[in-house]
């Protein structure tokens, strides 16, 4: 397999990344906790969607640019670089639900404004306690009228606060079926979560008859066919992140002396930093090869999309302790950046499951593949 990037690659991710150096501003977060009142960031999220990143992925038939997973990752990997705080994530997680599961009439009126920029979504899928395997809904739709209501709770909902609409997992008479609710509806309310990863806005939702309307095509794979994207997109912004902060540590390590020399000169400090290096590449490859298995459908895409977010979700990890180890005792003070990337390599690591759960999935799809071969 080839992993070299092409030259419309490499040119859209280093548009992204002179894009996102120049707007994203660290500063403001540096001394914020979270529950004090949110950094404005709608002005970012405007310009990202006047670029059309929230179409890239969305067919042309409905708007969008049509391209490829690849092509995606070269720009949320950027913003995974940069911390970008946006609606990025919540509105491709929105639309993958909408070009799954909805009619398509639904997808006529709706992903042409997404891939305008004219329309930002949420995806409100973990129950109260944080359960995302869709066996645990926290919401119960049911019947009212012409239409639906959705009754109950949502948890951990990305973007909420910056959505026009949210598609919600809710249970249909023991089964999972998805929903789209406006924002602003009657009957929901929605409070931001005492979230340690402050450049991302997660939200508890309430639902109590609130009005919804269904996405017909919705069957028992569809959440795991959602998911699979969002597996991509933790672990292309988590590789992209663990990129960065090896970067910080190497410049930091070149210029920081003791003793008399440069700490990066010595033997423990170059051995951690080739470690995450190495560790690093890896990741880089499994998103590379799970982007491409999921362009192209191949058999083995939810395998790929599981291995990449379980290893890269861990290396983040890594990387950012390792950076902090390396800055020594400024690493830990509020000041510095690292704690921003180091909270958003741990809620990355969460946020749809742990890694060892990601590897029970691809135990099971192994078992599966072994079954069928038998």
């Amino acid at each position: 397999m080839d992993f070299t990037l092409s030259e419309d690659h490499l040119a859209l991710r280093d548009s992204a990344r002179a894009f996102l150096s120049k707007e994203v501003k660290l500063e403001p977060y540096l001394k914020t906790v979270a529950n004090e009142k949110p950094v404005e960031r709608d002005g970012l999220w405007k310009e990202m969607q006047n670029l059309g990143w929230a179409g890239i992925v969305i067919p042309e038939s409905y708007g969008g640019l049509g391209m490829s997973y690849i092509d995606l990752v070269m720009v949320v990997g950027e913003t995974g670089r940069t911390l970008a705080p946006s609606g990025l994530f919540g509105t491709l997680a929105g639309a993958w639900a909408i070009e799954r599961c909805g009619s398509e009439e639904q997808k006529q009126a709706l992903l042409p404004q997404v891939a305008a920029g004219e329309l930002s979504l949420a995806l409100a899928v973990a129950d109260p306690n944080g359960d995302v395997n869709g066996l645990s809904h926290g919401a119960v739709a049911s019947k009212a009228g012409d239409g639906w209501a959705i009754n109950g709770e949502k948890s951990f909902v990305v973007e909420a606060g910056s959505a026009d609409k949210i598609v919600v997992m809710a249970d249909v008479d023991g089964a999972p079926g998805f929903f789209i609710v406006d924002a602003n509806a009657q009957g929901l309310a929605m409070e931001r979560l005492d979230w340690r990863d402050i450049t991302r806005h997660v939200s508890r939702i309430s639902f109590k008859d609130v009005a919804a309307e269904r996405l017909p095509q919705a069957d028992g794979d569809s959440w795991l066919w959602i998911r699979d994207r969002l597996y991509l997109l933790l672990a292309a912004e988590s590789a992209a992140g663990a990129e960065q902060v090896l970067d910080d540590a190497v410049a930091y390590a070149k210029e920081r002396v003791a003793f008399g020399r440069p700490i990066g000169s010595y033997q423990s400090i170059k051995r951690d930093l080739a470690e995450v290096a190495g560790g690093n590449e890896c990741a880089a490859a499994g998103v590379q090869y799970a982007a491409w298995a999921l362009s192209e459908g191949t058999a083995d895409a939810s395998k790929a999309a599981a291995i990449a977010q379980s290893y890269a979700s861990e290396q983040y990890c890594a990387a950012t302790a390792c950076n902090i180890q390396v800055f020594g005792a400024i690493g830990f003070t509020w000041e510095m950046k690292n704690h921003l990337y180091y909270k958003r390599a741990r809620t990355n690591a969460e946020l749809l499951g742990s890694a060892r759960e990601q590897r029970e999935q691809i135990v099971r799809i192994l078992e599966n593949e072994h079954k069928l071969s038998a």
